[in-house]
């Protein structure tokens, strides 16, 4: 079977839905609490769905387990419980790792782009373990996620067993379906159709970063349908490990997404500026966008969807349906 945790949430269930049209057996590690998250599942459910707190006692049953997807994780960049977000994003990553390594078994876990912090020009996207002691990310989130990568590291450097294929993959801005129970933390392209549907203009925040441009602010956007499809690349090659970035390699504007969103809306292209909430100011990262050579010198090879494209796909296939899940 193939235990995918935070399988209810965006990713997870759009890699598990993929995972169950496949015909495999699976076991989604989440909480469907009394919200919409059951919705993400309804049309492809899993075999079990087991809470994160009952995970540990459903590892020490055994089971015949061929690879754990590990997308689990409290996401929020705004996040500021320390200590609940340690006990997520790391103990849990490492505990996981651990009984992995033991067993021989799979593990693709999910890092992020925001282990990259304030990094602005291209060449400071590098991914590989061997690239990263250097990052500083802005948020606790990131931190979480690099604490995570840095501690691979020293396990495969102190020649501790690991996982006879384990990849970590850096998720730059993805955006899609099964998205819609993510709050605050929802993508940009989803509150801009949101808006754009209802008659508004199109917000964008004003640029805090001196000499560029209001909605010059660019990031590496990622149709969900390409994130998936690195995960099922990877789970075919498992001769194939490391750290990758999973973005497109093209930085994209604010604006650039905004259009987007109006032309897929059939709406006039009406765009209006906001200041920056306080909060974000100073962890907001301006610029992002993947070096994708390492996953390529790897073998992918697949094309990946252009801002108009995957934004029109999400429109017209999930957005403007009456039943937007995947």
């Amino acid at each position: 079977m193939i235990i995918v945790t935070g399988g209810a949430g965006f990713i997870g269930s759009c890699l598990h839905a993929a995972l169950r049209r496949r015909g495999l057996r699976t076991v989604v590690v989440d909480r469907l609490r009394d919200g919409v998250k059951w919705r993400n599942l309804a049309s492809h459910a899993p075999d079990r769905i087991i809470t994160p707190d009952a995970l540990e006692g459903f590892l020490a049953s055994e089971p015949d387990v061929e690879a754990v997807f590990h997308m689990g994780a409290i996401s929020a960049t705004t996040a500021r419980d320390g200590d609940l977000v340690w006990s997520s994003n790391v103990d849990l990553s490492q505990k996981l790792w651990r009984w992995c390594a033991a067993r021989g078994v799979r593990m693709i876990y999910a890092s992020s782009a925001a282990t990259y912090g304030a990094a602005d020009r291209p060449e400071m996207f590098r991914d590989g373990l061997e690239n990263i002691d250097g990052l500083r990310p802005l948020n606790l989130y990131g931190w979480s996620k690099q604490a995570f990568d840095l501690w691979v590291k020293r396990e495969i450097e102190a020649g501790a067993p690991v996982p006879p294929q384990w990849a970590g993959l850096k998720f730059f801005n993805v955006y899609g379906p099964n998205e819609y129970h993510k709050g605050s933390m929802i993508s940009v392209v989803k509150v801009k159709y949101d808006e754009v549907v209802q008659g508004h203009a199109a917000k964008l925040f004003r640029s805090d970063v001196p000499g560029l441009a209001d909605g010059q602010q660019k990031r590496d956007f990622i149709w969900v349908g390409d994130v998936v499809n690195v995960m099922l690349w990877l789970f075919d090659h498992p001769e194939v490990s490391g750290l990758f970035n999973c973005g497109t390699g093209v930085a994209r504007s604010y604006l650039d997404l905004a259009h987007a969103v109006c032309d897929a809306a059939k709406r006039a292209r009406d765009v209006e500026f906001v200041d920056m909430p306080e909060k974000l100011r100073g962890q907001y990262q301006s610029f992002t966008c993947a070096d994708m050579s390492r996953l390529r010198a790897a073998g992918y090879d697949a094309p990946f969807t252009s801002l108009e494209g995957g934004i029109g796909q999400y429109v017209r296939e999930y957005l403007s349906q009456p039943h937007p899940n995947l």
